[in-house]
């Protein structure tokens, strides 16, 4: 569990803007679910090949909990990941709730294996408006990671937006005894290992700072911080980062 954020404000300062566009993209997949590896190897593709000009594609694998009942637990899956999906369909629509499913900036959504509608998705969403974020994450101690995220000052006020961090794992595997995918030997890519809504978004810019506390079965050369910001009731994603821990 992450020590409370505090947030500060930070008058006349802003975090330095990315060279390449961010989008955010979100795979809602399962160990449970057959037609998701195919899904999973896209993701890896995506983050590995950056396979967009101009654009840096970050990542996020939301392993959801529906499946578990069905002959395999996943060992990555969780009930808040679900609460994450559900949320989208206030957006997309209540039958829009599926494995694999992909979401990309928020604003979009399709099957999570559909390598040519998932590049049309990225490029579109590279041309909407970006708000700058930073993020940077150092090891603090033998077992936590310290975070700090910075974020400028907004003066509108079309909807309150939450600032997110995330801690993600690379290079995971498994081997599947029983389900729909049994005796299959599955890769996994930015699988989400922590999720949390740090702060809002204020008139001033901030920045946040927090600590996570980490498990040993982690690798820790494997994992990566990802801070973004994202509309409360749009669920637009108005900017993202990833940086590797130090």
């Amino acid at each position: 569990m992450m020590h409370l954020f505090v947030i500060m404000a930070l008058s006349g300062h802003q975090p330095a803007i990315q060279p390449r566009t961010p989008v955010l993209i979100e795979l809602f997949t399962s160990e449970g679910c057959s037609s998701c590896p195919p899904a999973d190897a896209l993701l890896a593709k995506l983050l590995e090949g950056q396979p967009v000009a101009g654009v840096e594609i970050i990542p996020l694998a939301f392993h959801v909990d529906y499946w578990d009942r069905l002959g395999w637990k996943d060992p990555y899956s969780s009930s808040e990941f679900t609460r994450r999906q559900q949320e989208y369909s206030a957006i997309f629509g209540a039958d829009r709730v599926y494995t694999p499913q992909l979401v990309v900036d928020g604003a979009a959504e399709l099957v999570g294996s559909d390598e040519r509608l998932a590049l049309e998705a990225i490029g579109k969403a590279a041309a909407q408006p970006r708000l700058p974020v930073a993020v940077n994450a150092s090891v603090h101690g033998s077992d936590a990671i310290r975070i700090a995220v910075e974020g400028p000052g907004r003066a509108d006020r079309t909807e309150a937006i939450d600032i997110v961090a995330v801690l993600v794992e690379d290079r995971l595997v498994s081997a599947i005894r029983r389900g729909e995918n049994s005796g299959k030997t599955l890769s996994h890519s930015a699988v989400v290992r922590r999720h949390q809504v740090v702060g809002t978004l204020e008139r001033e810019p901030f920045v946040g700072e927090g600590e996570w506390r980490l498990n040993k079965t982690w690798v820790r050369e494997n994992l990566r911080v990802i801070a973004f910001v994202q509309g409360r009731k749009t669920r637009r994603i108005y900017g993202a980062v990833s940086a590797p821990i130090r």
